[in-house]
């Protein structure tokens, strides 16, 4: 069974997300999404609803892709959190230039822990390459459409914050 790791700290999840999870999923036989719980970026949502709106958004996925997904909360390493779920692939999403610097060093740091799991790297379509769930957080809070860049219920989860 091919399991791999998708980590991010999805605040909130973006169609950028969802497109990487589709494709993701055609990949693997399994793959855990990983939603970190990075108290240094200061989420909007808490874990629980992060959570909440990842495992939502992943149900019809699992099912269109004939692929187990499973979300899981993480604060460790990735690399321990990748062994923590059996899996040898870590799928990193790109969508610019600007990412592939930070995910290089990334890599290569992972690779130095443990040589034994592969780091994946899926573009963006390019309609969601701009993407950022920061960027759409700023809009929404600013009272722009953030409908092209999240699920209708993400956007209602987003525009209740900012009531």
């Amino acid at each position: 069974m091919r399991t791999a790791l998708y980590p991010g700290t999805f605040d909130p999840i973006t169609m950028g997300h969802v497109d990487i999870i589709r494709r993701g999923a055609a990949l693997v036989d399994r793959l855990v999404i990983g939603v970190a719980i990075n108290r240094d970026k200061g989420p909007m949502f808490t874990l629980e609803e992060r959570v909440a709106m990842v495992e939502s958004e992943c149900a019809a996925l699992a099912k269109e892709a004939g692929c187990e997904i499973i979300v899981h909360p993480f604060e460790n390493l990735l690399i321990d959190c990748a062994n923590d779920v059996g899996a040898k692939i870590i799928i990193r999403g790109l969508r610019a230039v600007a990412d592939f610097e930070y995910e290089y060093q990334m890599v290569g740091m992972n690779r130095a822990m443990d040589d034994s799991i592969d780091t994946v790297f899926l573009m963006a379509e390019a309609k969601h390459q701009a993407v950022a769930s920061k960027l759409v957080k700023e809009i929404a809070r600013l009272g722009g459409d953030i409908s092209k860049f999240v699920t209708p219920e993400v956007q209602t989860a987003l525009l209740a914050k900012f009531a």
